[in-house]
C-alpha cells in the first residue's frame, strides 16, 4: 500500500516483472487463486511475495485504501500470512488498516525525536479509542547508527510499559542499503532480532486453538 518511489518495498523485495498493486486492484474479480495473484507479485531473496506499491502514472496510480483494502481480503483467503507495509499513520485509512491488523506493527528509528513521535501516536490512538491497537502493538525500533544513546535506550524502557512488545533491530549495513534484503547475509544479531520480531507478530496471529511450541513459532519464521 506503501507507493515509495525510492526506498520503498519494491527496492527491497527486488524487480522481476512490471506487476504491481495496481494490477491486483484492476483484477480484483479475478484473484481466486495463487496463480492469478502471483502474476502480479515480486519474490524476494528469502521466498517473500509482494505487491509492490504503484508508481508509475500513465493510467495507473496507488490505490485507495478501500481498493487496497478489498484486495487484502482477497489475498488472506488464499495465504496465511498477509503483511500490509503502509505509509505512516497520518491519515484514517491508516489508522483503520491498525484497527483491522492481528499484529499491528509500528516501526521507528532508534532516536529520541522517532520513538516519542511513536509514543504520541500510541495515545493519540487510545485516545481515539483504539486501545486495542495499543495492546496489541509491537514496536520495532531500527538502529540507524552503530551506537545507541543511552536516552535513546531509557525511552526504549518507557515504550515497554506502554506496548507489549518492543524489538531492538541493531545496525546492520545490509539494512542500511536501498536494495534487496537477503537475510542469510545479515548478521548474526540482526536475524535473531528479526525472528523475534516475526515470533511476536505470528503470535499473535496465530489460530488460538492451536498451541504452537515457542521453537515451532521460530522455525516458521
Amino acid at each position: 500500500m506503501h507507493p515509495v518511489p525510492w526506498g520503498g518495498l519494491g527496492e527491497r523485495i527486488g524487480r522481476t516483472n512490471a506487476g504491481t498493486m495496481w494490477d491486483a486492484v484492476r483484477d480484483l474479480h479475478t484473484l481466486t487463486g495463487r496463480h492469478e495473484v502471483e502474476r502480479w507479485t515480486q519474490r524476494s531473496p528469502s521466498g517473500l511475495l509482494a505487491l509492490v506499491g504503484e508508481t508509475e502514472g500513465k493510467g495507473r496510480r496507488p490505490p485507495r485504501h478501500d481498493e487496497a483494502a478489498a484486495v487484502v481480503e482477497a489475498v488472506r483467503r488464499l495465504y496465511p500470512l498477509t503483511i500490509c507495509d503502509v505509509m505512516p499513520a497520518l491519515i484514517a485509512g491508516v489508522w483503520r488498516t491498525l484497527a483491522a491488523a492481528y499484529a499491528p506493527v509500528l516501526v521507528a528509528r532508534a532516536t529520541t525525536d522517532s520513538l516519542q513521535h511513536a509514543m504520541r501516536l500510541l495515545t493519540h490512538l487510545r485516545a481515539a479509542g483504539n486501545g486495542a491497537v495499543v495492546d496489541q502493538a509491537v514496536l520495532a525500533v531500527i538502529a540507524a547508527s552503530p551506537t545507541t544513546d543511552r536516552t535513546v535506550r531509557a525511552v526504549m524502557r518507557q515504550a515497554a510499559t506502554v506496548v507489549p512488545d518492543v524489538v531492538s533491530i541493531p545496525y546492520d549495513p545490509q539494512l542500511a542499503r536501498p536494495e534487496p534484503v537477503d537475510a542469510r547475509r545479515l548478521k548474526r544479531q540482526t536475524r535473531t532480532a528479526l525472528v523475534q520480531l516475526a515470533d511476536a507478530v505470528i503470535g499473535r496471529c496465530a489460530d488460538p486453538r492451536v498451541a504452537l511450541p515457542i521453537a515451532a513459532r521460530k522455525e516458521r519464521a
